[in-house]
């Protein structure tokens, strides 16, 4: 699938998007559908870790590594995909504030721009964040390397450290603060993306609410994303005594939480939609539940609203199949949620004579299934070459549960 990712994107940059399913209305189809899809799983991932972090959740040594690292690898690839929608793909360097004598670029009433900016924060941080987490494991590695070049390389990357008292206060120092300003900075992320919708004059984009309903929809994708990673690891790894059911339960809890939180969201677009009184803005709203993508939009209510709404069975919390049956379910309706967040105003705007509906193609579907497997192929050389937990944080949860005894 990653090489079918490679082939595919090569043979757009040699035929132009043409070859997807965008057309004269729905301009930007997929790719911006699928970055904005693939960012908000990458935000939720320092989030959950940065927010446990502050909140002292002793059960967050056991996900907080592939969270990162999912951070990591879900932004990379959603930074793909404005790339692949430019149709010129050698000019995206004009999208970085260079030095330009003519004032031309960077053009920061362009929402390109801002998704570079966010995306390029965002993906420093984390890497930082990340890296920072992994040193006392790097030196770890370091110790028990058998050959000469695995005690160099993880020596370099273990940056000389060696577990004395100054060494952990100067890290958990630095550690918490860098989760403090994780929170924030996830916030403004998302709100970027949202920004790219809101800051439009579209039917169903030009609201205020879109910034907090994205960050909602991020940590709910995220969450679930993570679910279904953590199910994977535990099971591929033999991890069953380190991520067990009781982890499995808390995140279905979360998971319960971000569905309410979504229903509120949808709430109150369609009460802001229907009280504003703007012809527009109810036309929009018929076209949701009446219109060409109607059957995909109740599946997307389905999907992240109802079928979450199992969890609150404790039972159910405690079966890891349902937990990631439900997480597999409300990533497909976030999805659903994103395209058609495109589809159902770009399909359906201010003038009849542009409106069309979008028919994607086997390319689209390709690109999108290709990077599915890309992503897949990252997290299992992460989980070949790195330590999926935290060793230093199992260790010190474990001595301290001694401790306790």
């Amino acid at each position: 699938m990653t090489l079918m990712l490679a082939g595919c994107i090569a043979l757009l940059f040699v035929r132009g998007i043409g070859i997807l399913g965008n057309n004269t209305g729905v301009v930007w189809g997929f790719p911006i559908a699928n970055y904005v899809w693939w960012i908000g799983i990458g935000n939720a991932g320092t989030f959950i870790s940065a927010a446990l972090l502050l909140t002292r959740q002793p059960w967050r040594a056991a996900i907080n590594r592939f969270a990162e690292v999912m951070t990591i690898f879900a932004v990379s690839i959603a930074g793909i995909f404005p790339i692949l929608h430019l149709g010129r793909p050698g000019y995206a360097y004009w999208l970085t504030p260079y030095p330009n004598s003519m004032d031309l670029w960077p053009q920061w009433r362009s929402a390109l721009v801002w998704d570079f900016a966010s995306i390029v924060a965002y993906l420093v941080f984390s890497l930082i964040f990340f890296f920072l987490g992994l040193i006392p494991d790097m030196a770890t590695l370091r110790d028990r390397a058998r050959t000469r070049a695995g005690q160099v390389i993880y020596g370099l990357l273990a940056l000389g450290w060696r577990g004395s008292a100054r060494h952990w206060q100067l890290h958990d120092r630095l550690y918490r603060t860098l989760a403090a300003l994780a929170l924030p900075l996830v916030v403004s992320v998302h709100s970027v993306a949202a920004m790219d919708f809101a800051a439009s004059l579209m039917p169903g984009w030009q609201e205020t609410i879109f910034p907090p309903y994205f960050v909602i929809g991020a940590l709910f994708s995220g969450f679930g994303m993570v679910v279904v990673l953590a199910a994977l690891i535990r099971q591929g790894l033999g991890l069953q005594a380190v991520i067990t059911h009781r982890h499995f339960a808390v995140m279905g809890k979360i998971i319960l939480a971000g569905s309410l939180g979504m229903a509120l969201s949808y709430g109150t677009e369609w009460f802001s939609a229907w009280t504003s009184g703007d012809p527009a803005e109810r036309e929009h709203l018929r076209f949701l539940f009446t219109g060409d993508y109607a059957p995909l939009y109740l599946a997307m209510l389905g999907c992240n609203l109802l079928v979450p709404q199992l969890l609150w069975s404790g039972r159910a919390r405690r079966s890891i199949a349902a937990v990631v049956a439900v997480a597999v379910v409300l990533n497909i309706g976030m999805w659903l949620e994103r395209i058609l967040i495109i589809w159902n105003t770009l399909s359906h705007t201010h003038l009849p004579a542009m409106r069309g509906v979008f028919v994607p193609t086997l390319w689209d579907w390709l690109i999108l299934a290709g990077s599915l497997g890309f992503f897949a192929f990252l997290m299992l050389v992460f989980a070949r070459i790195l330590p999926a937990a935290a060793m230093h944080d199992l260790g010190r949860l474990l001595h301290q549960r001694e401790q306790s005894r």
